[in-house]
């Protein structure tokens, strides 16, 4: 294998572009899969098991926290969520990346987790509030009641930027996908996400004994 896969997580306030950010970084690379999470809630209408989450009851769901079985979870809105390690393990040891959608207590989890070594983050910051309101309200999905909740949210998730790798300012949706790309790019060569380095050094030890 020539490198173990990354868990990279993306985090921002809503309007950031977190999302069409994860679809682009994707569509860039196909072999990064997305966490697929858990939760305790019903499935709804047209919703498949495994795909749009794995649905699981609360004693299971608990039981896995208590286990070490879940990366990172938490209680919102009466119902569980969380992201089973298991498949995200498989997916590194194989080499390839696994994206997570998740907020900064998801994340401060994840990176405190046994894969925290293998964790790349990045916080997804607007260009300025009103910037952020504006795309709130242009993208029509959300009732203005909806937006001004999300407004007031966003500065609780804004404050805790300095706890990620790298922080991008997402004022140019296109220049922010070249730096995520980058930076993703220069992350897998990390000493960490390289696994046959000690081999190799040994090799080249053994080599240079030889030739003594």
């Amino acid at each position: 294998m020539n490198r173990r896969g990354l868990l990279i997580i993306l985090s921002s306030p809503s309007g950031a572009g977190k999302s069409t950010l994860s679809q682009r970084l994707r569509a860039w690379d196909e072999d990064i899969l997305f966490s697929v999470s858990a939760t305790t809630r019903e499935a709804r209408a047209g919703e498949v098991e495994g795909q749009d989450y794995h649905f699981l009851s609360e004693t299971r769901f608990k039981r896995d926290v208590a286990a070490g079985d879940m990366l990172e979870h938490a209680h919102v809105f009466g119902n569980f969520y969380g992201s089973p390690r298991a498949p995200v393990q498989a997916a590194i040891d194989a080499g390839r990346d696994v994206l997570f959608d998740i907020d900064w207590q998801g994340a401060q989890q994840i990176r405190n987790s046994a894969l925290g070594a293998h964790t790349l983050s990045i916080f997804i910051l607007p260009p300025s509030i009103a910037e952020l309101h504006r795309r709130l309200e242009t993208r029509g999905q959300d009732a203005p009641e909806v937006i001004a909740r999300r407004m007031q949210k966003s500065w609780d998730e804004i404050s805790h930027w300095d706890g990620y790798d790298f922080v991008l300012v997402n004022d140019d949706l296109g220049r922010t996908e070249t730096k995520l790309r980058t930076i993703v790019e220069a992350t897998r060569l990390r000493r960490t996400q390289q696994p046959g380095l000690t081999d190799h050094v040994r090799r080249l030890q053994q080599e240079f004994e030889d030739r003594s």
